[in-house]
């Protein structure tokens, strides 16, 4: 059963609409300075301010606990809860648990990043379009909060209690990658993403050559099973993948590969070696002006929880909005129905 602590930390996340309890406002009180503060990160360890990166990262890791605290207390309440209960009070703590996954992996991104431009909001949105509670509160802190379409989203029909983990990619993932290659967390992504064998890259190959601080991995129990990455300037990032990074990969992974590899399954091996050998499609300049940055998003046929891909999402378009983006568009083959399907269930 859930312990006094758990039923303490529930209480206090649900508290009064304006009235958090004393966890909702640690964790509100954390997210505030550390936003406010994120330019003290790119601070050197030898100047003579330094102090102020080391107490924005004491801070950090304080906020992490306690997201990590609360996303554990919703898997315990999922797996204990009586089924009265757990319908009652699950669609709210579901919430909580999906903001939470993303802010996590925003303020840890932060903490990679100096951020030169301001985290821009835009024009405040109407008082009514935003959820009250601790809910509304994290939405308005995130980059996007005034995107309120982003954070509304029935919740699952059937609760899960598994847990995830949603963090930025980061320098040791891409220990051994090279060029055209991919590092570990990619090789098990393109794995466990794919319907077939596929040459390492081609899900992920370009983004991480390219634009790597615009990349977010999610995990499970069962490691890597999600990722989202971005391009802040798509224009400039799809002229250097067409005049350097696909010349590359495609010579190394010839045309004629795939006669000599029926282990890997020809079939596959021939599809992923003629993805990297065909012309892209050209993006179209109003297309480009209107919504300057580019997105990718994906995760394993495992993940049944539309949440974790929303805080996917969210952290994505955070890290792109705070250095200024101000749209986003993606790249979707009309045959591919798994990807179409994936980006119709996240609205």
């Amino acid at each position: 059963p859930l312990t006094l602590e758990e039923v303490r930390m529930l209480v206090e996340l649900f508290y009064l609409p304006y009235h958090h309890g004393a966890l909702a406002q640690e964790l509100l009180e954390h997210f505030r300075w550390l936003r406010a503060n994120s330019l003290s990160v790119g601070i050197p360890a030898t100047a003579p301010d330094a102090c102020g990166g080391t107490r924005w990262r004491g801070r950090a890791q304080s906020f992490q606990l306690l997201c990590a605290r609360t996303c554990r207390l919703h898997s315990r309440f999922v797996s204990t809860a009586g089924r009265a209960l757990l319908y009652d009070l699950h669609p709210y703590l579901w919430d909580i648990r999906n903001m939470l996954l993303a802010a996590s992996a925003f303020v840890l991104w932060l903490g990679c990043q100096s951020i030169t431009a301001p985290i821009l909001l835009g024009r405040d949105s109407e008082p009514w379009a935003r959820r009250g509670g601790l809910f509304g509160e994290l939405q308005a802190l995130l980059p996007v909060g005034n995107s309120c379409d982003l954070f509304y989203h029935p919740p699952p029909l059937f609760p899960s209690s598994q847990l995830y983990l949603l963090r930025p990619l980061l320098p040791l993932d891409k220990l051994g990658h090279e060029g055209g290659g991919c590092s570990e967390v990619s090789q098990g992504l393109q794995a466990q993403l794919s319907r077939a064998p596929a040459l390492p890259g081609r899900l992920l190959g370009s983004f991480l050559s390219l634009s790597p601080e615009y990349t977010f991995v999610l995990e499970d129990e069962g490691g890597p099973c999600g990722y989202a990455a971005g391009a802040l300037h798509a224009e400039g990032f799809l002229q250097q993948r067409d005049s350097s990074w696909l010349p590359a990969i495609r010579h190394k992974y010839p045309p004629d590969l795939g006669a000599g590899g029926p282990a890997l399954g020809q079939d596959a091996l021939e599809e992923a070696v003629l993805f990297f050998h065909a012309e892209p499609l050209a993006v179209p300049q109003p297309v480009l002006r209107r919504f300057p940055s580019l997105v990718q998003l994906g995760t394993a046929p495992r993940v049944l929880d539309v949440g974790a891909s929303r805080s996917l999402a969210l952290c994505l378009l955070s890290a792109l909005r705070a250095n200024g983006s101000r749209g986003v568009f993606c790249q979707v083959s009309d045959a591919d129905r798994q990807q179409l399907n994936f980006y119709s269930k996240l609205g």
